[in-house]
């Protein structure tokens, strides 16, 4: 039921609509100016990019994942109890053969099918845009990686499924923190304002030496290890280091949610 109602819902589509806009408007803009460095020169990231439009849904992940995306991931999983209760309907969902456990993970379930199929839009449309607006190596070359050695189509595929991958499981812990806050409040706002509170001093967190002992425990602190996975050698440390942080925040937060959610007091 929630996931129909997730994809039957206007805003879903809108909101995945506004956050591809941007990455597709960055293609147009590289592919129309002369802004860009040239293939061989500047940072190797945007370098490999611009040599190789198939590479270019790494660019819209990371142009995505800061921000865009972890904001719509902490509106959606805020409303996710704190919406019901503020309209007066998480009662008759109780009231219904549905356990708290149960209606939990539906939620969970429910934003993280928001946060997969955002970001397969998102790596499709970067895919052809890149294609066919950057360019791509020559039918049956190989691509080539941010180390200069070449992928294999087979090797690109995976390493981008892994990518996604280790995406989607960053947007798990937003989600969670969200969730969490979720069943505190009664309000959707306060919910989503709360889980970009942490985001954002995190960020700002990651800028300051005076953090510096804090850094390996912030949120945002290896969201974009996945680039690494395009290197070769693959650099496993931070992206490693990543899946262990973010399964830590689930663990925490959503073991705190259902904690909090399953002996809640519902009056309303």
């Amino acid at each position: 039921m929630e996931l129909r109602k997730m994809l039957r819902s206007r805003r879903t589509w809108v909101t995945i609509a506004i956050i591809d806009f941007l990455p597709s408007l960055v293609a147009v803009l590289l592919s129309v100016t002369d802004l860009g460095p040239r293939p061989g020169t500047g940072p190797a990231f945007l370098s490999a990019v611009l040599a190789d439009g198939s590479l270019f849904p790494l660019a819209a992940i990371a142009i995505i994942l800061p921000l865009f995306l972890p904001a719509a991931v902490a509106i959606t999983a805020g409303e996710t109890i704190a919406g019901e209760a503020q309209q007066g309907t998480l009662r008759y969902l109780l009231i219904r053969p549905v356990g708290r456990t149960r209606l939990l993970v539906a939620k969970l379930v429910s934003v993280m099918a928001f946060v997969l199929l955002t970001l397969l839009v998102v790596a499709v449309t970067a895919y052809v845009l890149g294609v066919v607006l950057l360019g791509h190596q020559d039918v049956g070359a190989a691509t080539t990686t941010f180390s200069g050695t070449q992928l294999t189509t087979p090797q690109l595929v995976e390493r981008t499924g892994l990518a996604l991958a280790y995406a989607l499981l960053s947007m798990l812990g937003v989600a969670a923190v969200a969730l969490f806050l979720s069943t505190l409040v009664r309000s959707p706002l306060a919910a989503a304002m709360g889980t970009l509170a942490l985001l954002i001093g995190s960020s700002l967190l990651l800028t300051l030496d005076a953090a510096h002992g804090l850094r390996p425990y912030l949120v945002t602190r290896y969201w974009l290890a996945f680039v690494d996975l395009f290197r070769d050698p693959i650099l496993w440390h931070d992206v490693v280091h990543g899946v262990l942080l973010q399964v830590g925040y689930v663990v925490v937060f959503l073991g705190a949610a259902w904690a909090n959610f399953v002996t809640k007091d519902i009056t309303d």
